[in-house]
């Protein structure tokens, strides 16, 4: 039987899977989409996350892909008045991240299984029945939901995700190539009136992750992100005639936000990472905070598989992380609220979200 059913091939549930095969634990992993995607997404790794991936052994190839030393370019109203070096960390995309991760997996003899999301769940005395998407059911003694925000593994337990979201307080977020801009800073213009609009280089690509606060149509709605959106918002903000967006492959429309699971453990079904928790995205913590969720619930899991105090390694992943994630969402506001007044003057821009 295997050990560890996990559901989602995202950070969590990659970190999850190698952390567990390489304890010599069966380990299988099943992912809603039919293939690997190749969105920046989440593009930070921080120093904890880099301890993590290099015990894995799979920070040599993001190391080799990413980029450190990013300096952050803040315009206010059209005009240049600040250039802030980062140090910290390693800036890389998150389709990125996953696939070193991946790579790591296959290498430890486990691969994703696509197309195979969770449907449905039941639980007995001694482990746990998953029927996938394409008919098939797999048991396994225990089962882990790493399957993002909207999880279907938290919804199938009936866990409420308690928090809210504002549905005005949105960003529309691609990946576009712009020929002819520099991809020595991380471009970040912002308005007096408070709107703006980043451009991130992304390491290993001739790309650039684009953020904004999005276009509203003629009722005040925020408009869907679009490549033609793109360009509009960029002539408003950066005022640079030459430069013309391209290559949208990616886009996506954000919003604003703070939920975390009521419990994290049902029986011998465990939540980690975004089907867990999600807050704002100030200060890059998302993938990050999932990786340390993967590394505690890795951690309880083989406990639970080897010993006799397995039920009280369970709770004490639950008790914790749910500590930290109700922390992570205190922080997280924090933060933005401290770029958000940050980005409406000349002085500091982003880096205000940074510790």
């Amino acid at each position: 039987m295997t050990d560890v059913l996990i559901a989602g091939s995202g950070p969590t549930g990659l970190t999850l899977a190698c952390d567990l095969a390489l304890r010599g634990l069966a380990v299988r992993v099943v992912e809603q989409r039919s293939a690997p995607h190749r969105a920046s997404r989440g593009k930070g790794l921080t120093g904890p996350s880099l301890e993590v991936f290099t015990r894995l052994g799979a920070v040599e190839k993001m190391s080799a892909t990413g980029r450190r030393g990013v300096v952050l370019r803040k315009y206010f109203d059209r005009v240049h008045v600040r250039d802030t070096p980062t140090d910290d960390g390693l800036l890389i995309g998150q389709w990125q991240v996953e696939e070193a991760l991946r790579e790591r997996l296959a290498a430890l003899g486990v691969e994703v299984e696509y197309g195979a999301g969770v449907t449905a769940i039941t639980q007995g005395p001694a482990g746990v029945t998953a029927r996938l998407a394409d008919g098939r059911a797999v048991s396994a003694r225990y089962a882990a939901g790493c399957d993002g925000g909207r999880s279907a593994v938290r919804r199938l337990l009936g866990i409420p995700f308690e928090g809210h979201t504002e549905e005005r307080d949105t960003m529309v977020l691609g990946d576009v190539a712009a020929p002819g801009l520099s991809r020595d800073f991380w471009h970040q213009w912002f308005s007096s009136d408070g709107t703006g609009l980043m451009l991130c280089p992304m390491p290993g690509t001739d790309t650039f992750q684009l953020q904004a606060a999005p276009e509203l149509d003629g009722h005040g709605e925020p408009m869907p992100a679009s490549l033609e959106g793109f360009q509009r918002l960029f002539d408003r903000h950066a005022a640079l005639p030459g430069i013309r967006l391209a290559e949208a492959g990616w886009t996506a429309s954000w919003r604003s936000g703070a939920r975390m699971a009521a419990r994290l453990r049902e029986g011998r079904v465990l939540l980690a990472g975004d089907a867990a928790h999600v807050h704002p995205i100030a200060g890059g913590l998302g993938l990050n905070t999932g990786v340390q969720d993967a590394v505690a619930l890795g951690r309880a899991v083989a406990a639970a598989l080897s010993g006799p105090d397995g039920q009280h390694a369970l709770d004490g992943y639950e008790a914790q992380r749910l500590t930290a994630a109700a922390e992570l969402l205190s922080d997280t506001a924090q933060r933005m609220r401290q770029v958000m007044a940050a980005v409406r003057e000349p002085g500091r821009g982003t880096e205000a979200g940074l510790r």
